[in-house]
């Protein structure tokens, strides 16, 4: 897992530690020390931690003007022990709803396990974004973790999709291949 990088090569248009408005603003990493770990495994050290012990992230974009952010994800995401979605909503994503952000693109194809509680912050999540046209949606989610989605029926605030050549677009129209698959869905 120390080998998986946070897609990188958008940083010339956005990088979060130097976003004002992004919460990890003013953060450091290091290329060397490899502090973080998910299940005795480390993990490259590029990854933010938002406050679970199974689950890190990375935001590849956001655009104001648009009101769209890009994270991608590692690791388990465990809402049964570790209420991962209360982690990020209130540490991440509360912050960017304040901010305007109320279109998520999760990259979620290295989210290796999902294990769900009840869906009260999903749904939160979802009616904060929902009145201003918004939406979430989990990209090439591995099959395993997809079918405990629509086991607990998150996919109805999660919308599932497939975007197997998502690195070669710029973001603005990655965003937009997004945007275009969600107005046919809602």
């Amino acid at each position: 897992m120390h080998e998986i990088e946070p897609f990188y090569n958008w940083r010339h248009l956005y990088i979060a530690e130097e976003d004002e408005f992004s919460p990890f603003y003013g953060a450091e990493h290091s290329e060397f020390e490899y502090s973080n770990t998910i299940y005795n495994y480390y993990i490259h050290p590029q990854w933010d931690d938002f406050g679970s012990r199974t689950l890190y992230l990375k935001v590849l974009f956001v655009d104001y003007d648009y009101n769209f952010a890009i994270i991608e994800l590692i690791g388990e995401w465990n809402d049964a022990v570790e209420n991962d979605i209360m982690q990020l909503k209130r540490s991440v994503i509360d912050l960017m709803v304040a901010k305007g952000i109320f279109k998520y693109i999760l990259i979620t194809e290295n989210v290796l396990n999902f294990h769900s509680s009840d869906t009260d912050y999903y749904q939160e999540w979802s009616e904060d974004v929902r009145d201003d046209g918004g939406w979430i949606a989990s990209i090439n989610m591995p099959e395993q973790s997809q079918y405990d989605f629509h086991k607990s029926h998150i996919d109805y605030y999660v919308h599932l999709l497939e975007s197997p050549n998502w690195r070669t677009f710029q973001p603005n129209d990655f965003f937009q291949s997004i945007d275009n698959q969600m107005l046919r869905l809602m």
